[in-house]
């Protein structure tokens, strides 16, 4: 990927205002990083964490400087996440079920994984190309959409057999908003009608598959126990609700942060929550800038998502997909997840191609 950059920096990829306000935020929320590593006695693998967080960071400028250069690149870089996807998805099922050599490498604990270390990151990945699954399940004519349909199951069965309630909770956000949207954008009242009788007809699908996997002793046993909304480690006294508290008080008296994957050997356990890991892991210069660009990534996108653009549909689905991150990001640490990055880097180089949109729309406007 540094090669990657680095290729296209030299081929003169340009740098836009979105770009490169993209960049100074991040730039700001890993100065916040370097400084909190100076809170630290030993530094362990801290500078390493920032460095890694720095290059991630990079990754969605690059992908917001792509995107905004020709807008028709999103379509290999959403086919290319669909495979990869498709390709994780199936290692996980295979795995779980056994059917492939070395399942064991494809699952932890009874969970699919895929090719990912930790299920609670596997399913989330797959989460954006359920979006654009069920984009096309929703707009195209039947006929055209079998192949969607088949990837759409292929990846809900990943989703489940990851048991990650994160997951979970991602997906469900996906099938309210996915259909929601569409039927706000459109005026068209057999398409509405549509939407919804595909809609009823998906959900039916899923609650018939959901009650005969079920069945299965190995998926129904560890489904009950992880659909649990609250399990001991998230309420005792000293669960991840506890440690949130606990956490937030600590940041109060830390203004450079505690130093990068300082809590959990503090408290026994990660933060498990974004905002709270940007305060102790990136001190409040961090978490300031990091909370700028959450709010304008989420104006951005909202401002946009709707309007009748050839990247519209890839912004919709990239921004109900970060909506979701967002999320579970307060039960969860995302900020070394890679796709996240992906998703801010496509809304961000959206915005970018909106406003040379209108800049062209405004000249042909003046020339008329």
């Amino acid at each position: 990927m540094l090669a990657l950059m680095t290729l296209w920096l030299l081929s003169g990829l340009r740098l836009s205002i979105y770009a490169l306000t993209l960049l100074l935020l991040f730039t700001l929320f890993n100065i916040g990083g370097v400084l909190s590593i100076f809170q630290m006695d030993d530094l362990k693998k801290a500078p390493l964490y920032i460095a890694v967080s720095y290059f991630l960071a990079l990754t969605a400028v690059f992908f917001a400087a792509v995107t905004e250069s020709d807008w028709r690149r999103l379509q290999p870089l959403f086919t290319g996440y669909m495979l990869a996807a498709s390709l994780t998805s199936l290692l996980g099922i295979g795995g779980y079920l056994n059917i492939i050599p070395a399942a064991d490498l494809f699952t932890l604990y009874g969970r699919a994984k895929g090719a990912f270390q930790d299920p609670n990151v596997f399913g989330p990945f797959l989460i954006l190309p359920i979006n654009w699954c069920l984009y096309q399940i929703l707009t195209r004519p039947f006929s055209k959409s079998l192949l969607y349909w088949a990837l759409f199951m292929i990846l809900t069965l990943a989703v489940l057999l990851s048991f990650s309630r994160a997951a979970w909770g991602m997906f469900i956000i996906s099938l309210l908003l996915i259909p929601a949207l569409l039927f706000i954008r459109s005026t068209d009242q057999q398409f509405r009608g549509k939407i919804v009788f595909i809609s009823i007809a998906a959900l039916l699908v899923l609650a018939l598959a959901m009650l005969i996997a079920l069945q299965i002793p190995q998926i129904s046993e560890i489904f009950y126990q992880r659909a649990r909304l609250e399990h001991e480690y998230d309420s005792a006294r000293t669960g991840r609700f506890a440690r949130h508290w606990l956490g937030l008080l600590l940041s109060m008296e830390s203004p450079f942060g505690i130093g990068p994957l300082e809590f959990g050997p503090m408290f026994g356990e990660d933060t498990h929550n974004m905002w709270l890991k940007a305060l102790l892991d990136y001190g409040w210069i961090g978490f300031l800038a990091f909370m700028i660009l959450i709010i304008l990534t989420l104006a951005l996108g909202f401002k946009l998502m709707l309007r009748e653009r050839p990247w519209q549909p890839y912004l919709l689905c990239s921004y109900v997909a970060f909506l979701a991150h967002l999320v579970i990001g307060n039960v969860i640490d995302i900020d070394h997840w890679r796709h996240f990055y992906l998703i801010i880097g496509i809304i961000w180089g959206c915005a970018a191609l909106e406003q040379r949109y209108q800049q062209q729309y405004k000249s042909q406007a003046f020339r008329t």
